[in-house]
């Protein structure tokens, strides 16, 4: 596979710590491990290898984006590239289940409703109370945000619908331009976007999975449709 000029290539960010004890992670801001940073580095240098180079990198506010972004440039020989970070590509926001383990969400809830919230495409989980120490108001991360954009929790059609303006209004003008763009961001929020450029119905959605640390290469014509997508490793990790 080669570079193409008009591509955007799409990464989940690495292993971090909250997958250690399997954790809903969401909008908490927790660090990459060492198997996550190695996870960057190893598609650093196989992106190099196939011949990418990268105008702009893109993520989210959150570390472990930045953490993966800075050791695949590294990787690649390329650490000067210029970073931008948007909220708008923050993971899905998982309210009151962020924080808690699998185990102790379907004690609470059942597996039922559990497994629809963090797979389905509608349906938000609880959401976080006002006061709770969780909520976005109280991160200074968010302090220049208005309120009403704040989510308490997020079903994945809630973070399509805020991802999606950020692909339209920044990264597809820039894709448009000739502009050689990576975006470093989450599952949920990697797997809202998929939908939205191979047209997949919610049903098809929830079959999409978006492993970490694997490059996905979208290629487009200059006006910017698709013209197809592929992962950089094997046929298992592919949607």
């Amino acid at each position: 596979m080669s570079a193409q000029s008009h591509s955007v290539v799409l990464l989940r960010h690495g292993h971090s710590e909250w997958n250690l004890t399997d954790r809903f992670t969401g909008w908490t801001d927790i660090p990459l491990t060492e198997v996550g940073l190695a996870e960057a580095a190893a598609a650093g240098r196989q992106l190099a290898q196939a011949g990418f180079v990268f105008d702009e990198v893109h993520g989210s506010l959150l570390q472990r984006t930045r953490q993966t972004a800075d050791a695949l440039l590294a990787a690649m020989g390329t650490p000067a590239v210029p970073f931008f970070a948007s909220w708008r590509l923050n993971e899905r926001h998982y309210g009151a289940l962020q924080g808690m383990n699998k185990r102790s969400i379907f004690a609470k809830w059942g597996e039922t409703a559990s497994r629809r919230w963090w797979r389905g495409y509608d349906a938000p989980p609880p959401a976080l109370a006002p006061d709770d120490p969780r909520h976005p108001r109280f991160d200074p991360l968010y302090a220049a945000l208005p309120a009403q954009q704040l989510p308490a929790s997020e079903s994945l059609r809630d973070c399509q619908q805020r991802t999606l303006p950020y692909w339209h209004e920044v990264l597809l003008p820039r894709l448009r331009a000739g502009r050689r763009l990576l975006v470093v961001s989450h599952g949920n929020t990697l797997r809202g976007l998929v939908m939205h450029l191979d047209g997949l119905s919610a049903d098809a959605m929830e079959q999409v999975e978006i492993p970490s640390g694997v490059p996905l290469v979208y290629r487009f014509d200059a006006a910017g449709s698709v013209l197809g997508h592929e992962w950089m490793e094997g046929d298992s990790a592919r949607p």
